[in-house]
């Protein structure tokens, strides 16, 4: 009889060992699908923020470009057209003949004729808009 006692209590032990058992296991796969969520949101976000860098990396290559291209064209001009192009913001800006050839590299005679021309044409300026 006593083996029959014995056996009840294993019995019911091993039950109550199998119902534990079995709640622990629902309660780590619950927490392992909250898990998988969380890292499914981050790799959305991380690949959202990658499309969003890539984007910003191709619109910089192409200001680059752009960039490069004018430094070409700025490379291949003309000196002379670049000291002219100096000369005459300076003559805006109250430069003289002095300041021109020395700044800009021109010689006196083209100094002193944009002098001459900048004078002839702010007098004809002024004239029109009196």
């Amino acid at each position: 009889m006593w083996v029959v006692s014995f056996l009840s209590v294993m019995v019911m032990l091993f039950a109550g060992l199998s119902i534990y058992t079995f709640f622990r296991q629902k309660q780590h796969e619950r927490q392992y699908k909250a898990l998988v969520t969380v890292l499914r949101n981050e790799i959305r976000s991380i690949t959202g923020s990658s499309i969003g860098m890539g984007k910003r990396l191709v619109d910089i290559e192409q200001k680059l470009n752009i960039t490069v291209e004018k430094q070409l064209e700025l490379e291949n001009r003309d000196p002379g057209d670049l000291a002219y192009n100096q000369a005459a913001r300076l003559m805006e800006m109250g430069a003289d003949v002095d300041d021109l050839v020395k700044d800009c590299g021109i010689g006196r005679p083209e100094a002193e004729l944009m002098a001459l021309l900048h004078k002839e044409l702010h007098t004809h300026q002024g004239i029109e808009h009196k």
